[in-house]
């Protein structure tokens, strides 16, 4: 059996229903996968020929900066509820019970070739009202151009939804990537990109919840 093309969701073609593609049931995994300087640095230097090729690889090697991306999921209840899951505060969340959105683990590289992966769970999309997909750098300087950043939506049987975090602006240090909502009776998976800068004022997730009007209260975590 064919698996179903990657449909890649752009800024001309933004949204998706789930619906329409027959995925109403069962677990969808979000990956987010990036490219780490440092592990880009590493590879390249693995591949320089010649003794000057090699050492000039392996000084860019060890200039190279190490980042630490976290993918995460705000999500809004149609009861009201609200939560987030994410890797700081251990807040990973739990498939079978609420938020029924779960964290697999903290890939602190991008060296991981699965990166990091949300599950949300389909059979209790009734409860949903919003789900925020959303990526912040936790640590390492710089923003997010260079590391080409990419999430995957993926459905049990292969249906495969791409949004590449692309045309990052300088000192972007987080992203808003997709948004899940109910729409028309349909649930809609709507491309955000929409990019936050320090500028935009201390504590990135309160600035991110606000700016969807989420209504989310924080606290300091660590992880």
């Amino acid at each position: 059996m064919t698996e179903p093309p990657t449909m890649n969701l752009t800024k001309t073609s933004p949204t998706v229903s789930l619906d329409k593609h027959g995925v109403t049931s069962g677990l969808i995994k979000v990956n987010l996968n990036w490219t780490s300087p440092r592990a880009a640095a590493e590879q390249a230097a693995g591949e320089a020929r010649g003794l000057f090729g090699r050492l000039r690889a392996s000084f860019r090697s060890a200039a190279a900066r190490d980042v630490d991306l976290d993918l995460g999921c705000m999500v809004r209840c149609t009861d009201g509820t609200k939560t987030v899951v994410q890797a700081l505060g251990n807040a990973f969340g739990a498939v079978n019970r609420f938020p029924y959105v779960a964290l697999d683990k903290d890939d602190r590289t991008g060296a991981h070739a699965t990166g990091e992966n949300l599950v949300i769970n389909l059979d209790h999309q009734a409860d949903f009202q919003k789900l925020l997909l959303f990526v912040y750098i936790y640590d390492g300087s710089g923003d997010f151009r260079g590391l080409d950043a990419v999430v995957t939506l993926t459905s049990e049987r292969g249906d495969r939804f791409r949004v590449r975090l692309d045309d990052c602006p300088p000192q972007a240090h987080a992203c808003a990537i997709a948004l899940i909502k109910r729409q028309e009776g349909e649930l809609v998976v709507g491309r955000e990109v929409r990019w936050f800068t320090p500028q935009d004022g201390p504590g990135v997730q309160d600035v991110i919840s606000r700016a969807y009007r989420l209504g989310m209260k924080w606290t300091p975590g660590r992880k």
